[in-house]
């Protein structure tokens, strides 16, 4: 099916196709704001801090002499201090030694073919979620099984890969746990919401409750879908291929997962015992509590250990592992993934730094503020319009966290003068930047979904897979724009843990 015949698809793609990487798009913007700043300097451009109503805050020229000495000068504690560099390379460390043992692998494996007939949908979908703990092990492992799976059932594969590439690309930001996408997306998210109050921190932890109860959502839907839309619409499968039987556990993968999952066990427990007492130094010494502790502030140190345990016993176990060289050498695999990631964060880095520095934030905070309120909308249209202006980005900027990166800066800022909490901004951004993964052009794993289809389907093209996915993503996005509402504006209640849900910073 050729793309050409979907226009409005056709124009998404050459849009994006013109967007220049997000590296060269970040020193554009340097480049832009350097200027835009020296202009708006000249002007005398300024708002009245709506904190205290007296306070000017004019534009400051970064072009000038003592601007630029300071970015000279600043140029390598930009990079180092930006709030998710070490977290995500320390949690990428745990996961590359899960990866590269066959742990993440193995689990996947045995989440989806042990799973009775008629959940095997809902487990495909829901084991997609679960595979974003890790890095790119649902694209690369459970898309192509759950196309066998679907087959070796009689069922149509591109049914299965469809369910699996909506669970782990259309549900991204869904999880059970704090995976590593919530501290990259909670640093970015400090960062803005500084620009308005220096003093607000946001934790790796503040959308976790929402996030939690999404991943149930989203398997549901991903079922529903699955079940009543997509195989219904795809018919009967003439086999175009002998296909690929699907490789069961072997009884040393077995024996291997066994003894992981019995470390992982043992470590939770360890674990619970180190938090769950009153008197633990875990918790919040004012409190008592786990919210804002040393629990929830050091959890990528837990994180890392929930990924390198069982990978390391695994890996000795199955042998995968024979010595602590092949350890270092997955960890530093996991850090070579990273090269691009520490390219793009550097340029963000200073991007974001410049942008804080400039005032050019809080001026169009306050002036889109005061658009927004003289529209009078209503807060909830204004939160979901939000969530549709990031899925639409999302088309053009498939990378989240260079999208958040981009956006982050202007728009959490006019969000928090109308009320909202930065951690409910970023819960609705993380839905935009979710939703409509599945369905552009742009999605950097797309070839690999294309290749497992086309094993089935051999003229499958871009055209079809977004054909297929766009239910998918239509579905999940106006269901969990509705659970959105109902949990900030019908229930009130935390998107994660101590995360207000309203943002009390102003009069």
């Amino acid at each position: 099916m050729n793309l050409k015949r979907f226009s409005v698809l056709n124009i998404l793609e050459k849009l994006g196709n013109f967007l220049p990487h997000p590296v060269s798009l970040f020193v554009i913007l340097i480049i832009v704001l350097f200027v835009a700043s020296g202009i708006a300097s000249y002007c005398g451009l300024f708002v009245i801090d709506p904190r205290d109503g007296n306070t000017r805050i004019a534009i400051v020229n970064l072009m000038s002499m003592s601007e630029l000495v300071r970015f000279s000068t600043s140029l390598v504690k930009n990079f180092t201090s930006f709030p998710p560099l070490g977290t995500v390379l320390i949690a990428m460390l745990g996961v590359g030694i899960a990866e590269s043992s066959g742990f993440l692998s193995s689990i996947i494996r045995a989440l989806v073919l042990n799973a009775p007939k008629r959940m095997v949908t809902f487990v495909v979908v829901f084991a997609g979620i679960l595979s974003n703990l890790a890095s790119d092990v649902g694209y690369v492992v459970l898309v192509p099984l759950a196309g066998m799976i679907f087959y070796s059932l009689g069922r149509h594969p591109l049914a299965g890969i469809a369910a699996a590439f909506a669970g782990v690309s259309g549900g991204y930001s869904a999880n059970l746990l704090i995976g590593t996408i919530d501290p990259i997306l909670s640093g970015i998210t400090q960062k803005a919401a500084n620009l308005i109050d220096p003093n607000y921190i946001v934790g790796v932890e503040a959308n976790w409750y929402f996030m939690f109860v999404s991943t149930f959502l989203i398997a549901i839907l991903g079922f529903i879908v699955t079940e009543y839309v997509i195989e219904p619409r795809l018919g009967e499968y003439n086999d175009e291929s002998k296909g690929q039987k699907v490789q069961q556990l072997c009884a040393k993968e077995k024996k291997a997962l066994s003894f992981a999952l019995l470390a992982f066990a043992v470590y939770v427990i360890l674990v619970l015992c180190a938090i769950l007492p009153d008197d633990s130094l875990f918790r919040n010494a004012k409190t008592g509590s786990l919210i804002g502790s040393p629990f929830f502030g050091g959890i990528i140190f837990f994180i890392f250990f929930f990924f390198a345990i069982p990978g390391i016993v695994y890996g000795y176990v199955v042998g995968s592992f024979t010595s602590t060289q092949n350890i270092i050498d997955a960890m530093s695999d996991s850090m070579k993934r990273m090269a691009l990631y520490l390219v793009i964060i550097f340029f963000a880095a200073q991007f974001l730094a410049l942008f804080s520095w400039s005032n050019i934030g809080p001026f169009l905070a306050v002036k889109g503020a005061v658009f927004l309120k003289e529209l009078n909308l209503g807060s909830g249209v204004v939160l979901i319009g939000f969530v549709f202006v990031c899925a639409f980005i999302n088309l053009m900027i498939a990378s989240a966290s260079a999208q958040w990166a981009l956006t982050a800066p202007i728009f959490v800022p006019i969000l928090m003068l109308l009320g909202y909490s930065p951690e409910v901004i970023q819960a609705a951004y993380r839905i935009g930047d979710s939703v409509t993964n599945i369905i552009t052009p742009l999605l950097a794993y797309l070839p690999v979904i294309l290749a497992a289809a086309m094993r089935y389907k051999k003229d499958a093209g871009i055209g079809t897979m977004i054909t297929l996915m766009f239910p998918y993503s239509m579905v999940f996005l106006i269901g969990w724009c509705i659970l959105l509402y109902l949990w900030v504006f019908v229930f009130q209640l935390p998107v994660g843990p101590g995360a207000p849900s309203v943002y009390g910073g102003i009069s």
